[in-house]
């Protein structure tokens, strides 16, 4: 069987999708189901069981699945960067993910993992996923978290038997639970269908103007192509970005989902709180040549185009 952590999040959602419709249904989904509304997104999935987070580790090395596991889909994490309970995230992100990688290793089992895109920083030492990972400085506990382990799996040698995905700004279906944390354009949206216009930062810098701020977004059905690739192809390891390698502005963003929705854009700029300031990315782009140089050949989806599909095949359904 496969193996999906977090997967009631977003994107692991979204990969137990990606393996159905492959016809791959033979998948253990693992996560901690609390609260909130994350169980929605495994509605209409087929699966072969599920498991509690805590429960399977314990039977993981426990030697419950020994021989039973083709691969490990590590999705599972806490993703929020204004999560400051370090000691939580230290457990949450890093210990799991390195036990996890630990028990792939020596059962000699396939293990994708979730790095991100924040353990970059603030960017001024680019983005590139073949830095020197030493010099990378986190702006926040939870890119912290992820790179520590992407440190401990260089020093320990294993890199070469893994896959790390830095992933950069992710948006797409499934992403309803995840509050503050939902993309712009999921935000966006809800603005626009209640008040018709759409609010954005202001710029703090005067080499950006107002909602020219710039990210790399990436359409989580591309991210979940990129996946699968990995799995397809156990030769190929290492840490790699999962972006477009083109940044796009807010502003175009927000265009976009108006465009989508059929409205003429209505953006209203107020000013950052002071606290954000300081740590706030005015531009992301992943280089992606290291991916391409593995084989990846799918293209990316434009930010217009994946901003269609999602707002008109499935936030205008909901």
């Amino acid at each position: 069987m496969y193996v999906v952590t977090g997967a009631s999040g977003f994107i692991g959602s979204c990969v137990v999708a990606g393996l159905n419709e492959r016809g791959i249904d033979d998948i253990l989904v693992v996560d901690r189901l609390e609260s909130d509304d994350k169980y929605k997104n495994l509605i209409g999935l087929t699966m072969d069981d599920y498991m509690d987070k805590e429960d399977f580790i314990v039977a993981l090395e426990a030697g419950s699945f020994d021989g039973k596991i083709k691969g490990i889909i590590h999705m599972g994490a806490c993703s929020a960067t204004t999560e400051l309970d370090a000691t939580f995230l230290m457990g949450n992100n890093y210990k799991y993910t390195q036990r996890l990688a630990l028990w792939c290793l020596q059962h000699h089992v396939r293990y994708i993992y979730a790095s991100s895109a924040a353990t970059y920083g603030d960017g001024s030492k680019g983005y590139s996923d073949e830095c020197d990972l030493k010099e990378l400085e986190p702006l926040n506990p939870y890119g912290f978290s992820k790179s520590l382990f992407d440190l401990w799996a260089e020093r320990k040698g294993v890199l070469s038997k893994m896959v790390g995905l830095k992933f950069f700004n992710v948006y797409g279906p499934r992403e309803d639970h995840k509050a503050d944390m939902r993309s712009v354009i999921h935000k966006s949206y809800g603005q626009i269908k209640a008040v018709g216009e759409v609010k954005l930062f202001k710029s703090h810098r005067p080499d950006y103007k107002d909602g020219e701020q710039l990210r790399d977004f990436v359409y989580v059905k591309d991210v979940v192509k990129v996946i699968l690739f990995f799995l397809d192809h156990p030769e190929q390891n290492g840490i790699f970005n999962v972006g477009t390698g083109e940044a796009r502005s807010f502003k175009d963003l927000v265009t976009a989902t108006f465009q989508a929705m059929g409205h003429q854009p209505n953006i209203q700029y107020i000013d950052m709180p002071e606290d954000l300031q300081p740590r706030y990315q005015y531009y992301t782009q992943a280089e992606m040549g290291k991916l391409r140089a593995a084989g990846y050949t799918e293209a990316f989806s434009s930010l217009e185009d994946g901003i269609k599909d999602y707002v008109q095949t499935y936030l205008d359904k909901r």
